[in-house]
């Protein structure tokens, strides 16, 4: 997640201008509504197994790589550049995970290549190289040569997914985006996608992953857009008789939560909400009473690793985010959906990692034969 940046109008259109007085290269690049995704490959690659029946399947938004410092963007913290010295030991720690875990397929969100906020490293190569997983894909959700809010500079980051197995397609499919800010700060903003894969499993050639990142901190109607999109596109492989699997960071609730407003768990020290006279009201991005329904098309039309009456029975087992440093995850976000069957008892939501990102993976396996 990451909360709205302020943006100093003056510098800003100072910038712009200069920027478009000396190069044609623009500040924020504004993507097509279909695009290529950029492959990746591992330096060691590992011969996956030539028959498969069921695979096990991962979904985390891995925060850059920063662990959870208590960044300016969505922590009420006032860090912005991170070292190499703080962004690798975290790498490390996400390899380690995905090493002992073993996913076959990893969704993942959030993750730089080539951003000056997490030391220029590639996270997709990183990981890639040490990690059991050869193939990757990458698109893009935010790209510019320079933001200048913050001290930002160059960012580069995007929803990847890394595979044991090569990928035979990747296309990045472009969402709607917020409409509730700024037009300077909607120009550099994020702009949030869908990843599309085509995996060459053995024995099978209609098997696809979608990868997304709805708006986290939106306060319009944009995920609900999203969604639609969403669906749209997922409805169109499954109509031609392919078997897929949804997942990522939705920054949606399910249906049947019980708590809907995260005001107070959000509140910076700082900040007041829900009292007489406090505008906005609520905190940007915390309450989702307003959407609580707008995930329940998709748990009608597919198969979600954790079902609605199973996180009835016991929400708290399968909440994957917090914003609090040293806390417990109060709400779960992040999701994995599929078309075909989740083996029964697989999904488990991996709290352990809360330390490492402010999301907690979750994992399922799918069976393909």
């Amino acid at each position: 997640m990451y909360n709205q940046y302020g943006v100093k109008q003056i510098t800003v259109v100072l910038i712009i201008l200069i920027g478009q007085f000396l190069s044609c290269e623009p500040f924020a690049t504004q993507f097509e509504e279909i695009e290529d995704a950029v492959f990746y490959y591992s330096s060691k690659i590992e011969p996956p197994p030539a028959e498969v029946n069921e695979l096990k399947i991962m979904t985390w938004n891995i925060r850059f790589g920063i662990g959870r410092v208590l960044w300016f963007g969505d922590s009420c913290g006032d860090r912005v550049i991170m070292s190499k010295d703080e962004v690798y030991p975290n790498l490390q720690r996400m390899a380690d995970i995905i090493n002992q875990t073993k996913p076959d397929i990893i969704l993942l969100q959030e993750v730089d290549i080539n951003s000056k906020k997490s030391a220029y490293i590639d996270q997709v190569q990183w990981l890639l190289d040490n990690t059991h997983l050869n193939y990757g894909v990458f698109a893009y959700t935010w790209k510019s040569p320079f933001v200048p809010s913050d001290g930002l500079g160059r960012i580069k980051e995007g929803n990847a997914i890394l595979s044991r197995w090569k990928f035979m397609e990747g296309t990045r499919i472009k969402l709607p985006r917020r409409e509730d800010q700024d037009a300077l700060t909607h120009y550099f903003y994020i702009q949030p996608c869908i990843l599309k894969a085509k995996i060459a499993l053995p024995q099978k050639d209609n098997f696809f992953i979608f990868n997304t990142h709805l708006s986290a901190f939106a306060t319009d109607d944009s995920k609900m857009k999203q969604i639609d999109v969403l669906m749209a596109e997922v409805n169109k492989s499954n109509s031609r008789g392919d078997h897929f699997v949804l997942g990522g960071d939705f920054n949606l609730l399910p249906p049947n939560s019980d708590s809907t407003d995260y005001c107070f768990e959000d509140m910076c020290p700082d900040e007041s909400y829900h009292k007489p006279g406090d505008d906005p009201f609520h905190k940007e991005g915390s309450d989702y009473t307003p959407e609580i329904t707008w995930l329940q098309p998709v748990y009608n039309a597919y198969t979600p690793a954790v079902s609605l009456q199973d996180y009835g029975s016991d929400q708290s087992k399968f909440f994957t985010h917090t914003t609090r440093l040293n806390s417990d995850c109060d709400r779960k976000l992040d999701y994995l959906f599929t078309n075909i069957n989740w083996k029964n008892g697989s999904a488990f939501t991996h709290k352990n990692v809360i330390t490492i990102s402010d999301h907690a993976a979750v994992s399922a396996i799918v069976e393909v034969q």
